[in-house]
């Protein structure tokens, strides 16, 4: 008796990995690409065309990112299986990912070509897909105390270059309110001053420097 293949939809906003991507999964005897996506918003509505087996999402796509896709679809479609493919590695981008419905993530700069599509199997399975390395960003992001929303807005300022009066006026609060913020910030990730915050921040992937 031979089995269906499975059906796999790839979104990825660079062509050249797009379009290599199609032509490797789809010399897989088991595997079928169904659609292929080139934006956040065409990976929902491709998705909700096809009900594919399997998503092979990346995170940073225009008009939605990945975590937006997901949230999207996962909700209306607990069974669907997301294998995030991307170049982000920090805790932060993990947690959200896995939060948001990812079974598996695979980093595009340590892909191996084999490894990648039994990833593809596994999460078919509904087996979870983590390199050690990404999960032991995953543990760090657990072990340490959590930033409240506002504190990570003000993270985001300061590895902006942001000076603390700049902050409370693009915030609309007081000099002295955004101290207290950056106080429990540097405690909460355990360094002593502003630019290893920002530092940590870019690492764990909760800002980039622009």
């Amino acid at each position: 008796m031979i089995s269906c293949p499975i059906r796999v939809l790839i979104a990825d906003d660079h062509s050249i990995v797009r379009e290599g991507l199609v032509s490797i999964i789809g010399r897989e005897v088991d595997m079928k690409v169904v659609a292929a996506a080139a934006t956040g918003r065409q990976t929902v509505e491709l998705f909700w065309k096809h009900t594919p087996d399997v998503t092979l999402l990346d995170l940073r796509m225009p008009e939605m990112d990945g975590i937006e896709v997901m949230r999207a679809i996962h909700p209306r479609v607990p069974a669907a299986r997301f294998l995030v493919l991307t170049i982000y590695d920090g805790d932060e981008e993990v947690f959200q990912a896995l939060d948001a419905g990812a079974l598996g993530y695979i980093l595009k700069q340590d892909m191996v070509m084999s490894e990648l599509l039994r990833a593809i199997r596994a999460v078919h399975s509904g087996l979870r897909w983590v390199p050690p390395g990404v999960a032991a960003r995953l543990v760090e992001h657990l072990t340490q105390p959590e930033l409240s929303g506002r504190q990570v807005e003000v993270l985001r300022l300061i590895v902006k270059g942001l000076s603390n009066k700049e902050i409370a006026t693009t915030l609309s609060v007081t000099e002295s309110t955004v101290k207290g913020y950056v106080n429990a910030i540097l405690r909460k990730l355990g360094v002593t001053d502003r630019t290893q915050a920002a530092i940590v921040a870019v690492r764990r992937g909760i800002a980039y420097f622009e």
